[in-house]
């Protein structure tokens, strides 16, 4: 009697390199924006904590986190808005909308990544492993705020500042409160940009039922911006004194005023376009900020 030969099969390179590019347009790689809008408030906490010197292998750990819960991020951001991406014109050939990405590899993404994070997290003191837990609630809970209030930006803002906190723990031990009133300047600036971002898909918003800031500020949502803006720059200002920051931070807020003064520009006629143009503005506006930050120490 002969045995039945035993086929095993192998997944070709050719599936497992597809898979994985799927998930690299899951996380958004190619579409660095969102790293940098959350790496910068890590950056101006980091500099700020560390007096200009902070040590490299924390930045090292912080700017690797941002890359990974980012990423994160995307994954869980996607999954919850798996049934309405495909309705929405600019999200509509996302991996999980199309089917090249199943909601149950979206969680296994969001997981793996978290995990990854965490380790790195490890490296540092008991402090900021703690706040660790409140990032990764955060990252996850703020997707599904946009079925339930039209400020979902609030928990995004909270989720993108809560670098701040994590950051001092983690070179001072202890987070002073001008640190808060930086945490609260970055929640703000999130509320700048991420209406900014919803005044693109402001129109598909509406018919598909999903709520945000665009919507709730209406016709209101420049002066509303603007003031934010001024709001934010005038807390930014306030951390620069009580931290005795000189010259060139206070160049650095000034170029980061006249970077808000063109987004008021930009979205003037809240063309879709020229409104995603202001909000990939803000990476030039986080930068202006650590740069004026990072010369300000380097001749103080």
């Amino acid at each position: 009697m002969s045995v039945p030969e035993l086929k095993v099969q192998i997944p070709s390179p050719t599936r497992w390199r597809d898979r994985l590019y799927n998930y690299y347009l899951l996380v958004r790689l190619h579409r660095p924006i969102g790293i940098f809008l959350l790496m910068w408030p890590a950056l101006w906490a980091l500099w700020l904590a560390g007096a200009g010197q902070p040590h490299w292998s924390v930045v090292l750990i912080f700017v690797l986190g941002v890359v990974l819960m980012r990423s994160a991020g995307c994954a869980i951001n996607d999954y919850a808005d798996r049934h309405f991406d495909g309705h929405v014109a600019r999200t509509n050939q996302r991996p999980l909308a199309t089917g090249q990405v199943t909601p149950r590899e979206a969680i296994g993404v969001f997981m793996v990544l978290s995990l990854i994070a965490f380790a790195l997290v490890l490296q540092l003191n008991w402090q900021t492993i703690a706040l660790s837990f409140v990032a990764l609630a955060l990252t996850f809970v703020y997707p599904f705020m946009k079925r339930f209030t039209h400020v979902p930006q609030l928990f995004l803002g909270a989720a993108f500042g809560w670098a701040i906190p994590m950051a001092f723990a983690a070179i001072t031990g202890t987070i002073p409160f001008y640190a808060w009133v930086l945490f609260v300047a970055t929640l703000i600036w999130a509320l700048i940009y991420d209406t900014q971002y919803a005044m693109v898909d402001r129109e598909d918003d509406l018919k598909i039922g999903i709520k945000s800031t665009a919507i709730l500020f209406g016709r209101w949502d420049r002066l509303t911006i603007g003031l934010l803006q001024i709001l934010m720059l005038g807390l930014l200002v306030w951390i620069g004194e009580e931290t005795g920051r000189g010259v060139f931070y206070q160049i650095g807020l000034l170029a980061a005023a006249a970077l808000a003064v063109y987004q008021q520009y930009l979205i003037r006629q809240r063309d879709p376009s020229l409104c995603f143009q202001a909000f990939l503005n803000n990476n030039y506006f986080g930068m202006a900020v650590f740069i004026g930050l990072v010369l300000d120490y380097a001749v103080a």
